[in-house]
């Protein structure tokens, strides 16, 4: 059994992880931040959701208030409202009613770094292991990767594109989107919004091809 959180079909909800508690999440210190290296934190799974999206690995401020995307600028929170899978923009306090509109939260690495670029090959590759295993336990209908470099590397896809992938992963249909850290430049929230809702519309309306299992 996987070591993940997850809330069943009766909405009970619950996980596992570190998280560290937080008057004010959005505003850990230097201190705070420092002390994050290395934490992980819980998922935000549950068994037969729409889409599950998957970062690459927790910054140091999502690591030290136990919330993903959580430091400002990035722009998952508003680019999820932008391209209307939430209905308003969630704050990632409130990242466990993701679970309401059937979508959760996974990373490929677990452990919280400064730069996504701490991570090894090594790390991503077992990630991608990982990220398939929950795949099969949990089958949600979509997984989308966050960060096509990301995905090439850890699947070892080199010529990968974002959007649809031929490819399933175990059960799932499987997508890559950008990144939206804020350090994407080449993205802005209305271009990932436009991004997002591709796959928005492909997972509320569309059935999931067949297609050859990774």
């Amino acid at each position: 059994m996987l070591r993940t959180g997850l809330r069943t079909r009766r909405r009970t909800r619950w996980a596992v992880g570190v998280a560290l508690a937080k008057s004010d999440p959005n505003r850990p210190t230097k201190a705070d931040l420092a002390a994050a290296r290395g934490r992980e934190i819980p998922d935000v799974l549950a068994p037969g959701l729409a889409v599950v999206f998957c970062g690459i690995n927790p910054g140091l401020w999502s690591a030290a208030t136990g919330h993903h995307f959580a430091r400002p600028g990035n722009r998952f929170w508003p680019t999820l409202h932008a391209s209307g899978f939430t209905p308003r923009r969630l704050d990632p306090g409130e990242q466990l009613e993701l679970l309401d509109y059937r979508l959760g939260i996974t990373n490929l690495v677990g452990r919280g770094t400064a730069r996504a670029d701490e991570l090894t090959a090594a790390e991503l590759a077992r990630g991608a292991e990982v990220l398939a295993a929950k795949t099969r336990e949990l089958r949600p209908d979509w997984v989308a990767v966050l960060g096509v470099t990301a995905y090439r590397v850890s699947f070892g896809r080199r010529a990968a594109v974002v959007g649809r992938q031929p490819e399933r992963l175990g059960p799932s249909g499987l997508w890559i989107l950008p990144n939206p850290s804020g350090i994407n430049a080449h993205e802005t929230t209305a271009t990932l919004a436009q991004s997002y809702g591709e796959l928005r519309k492909i997972a509320y309306g569309d059935s999931v091809d067949s297609a050859d299992a990774l």
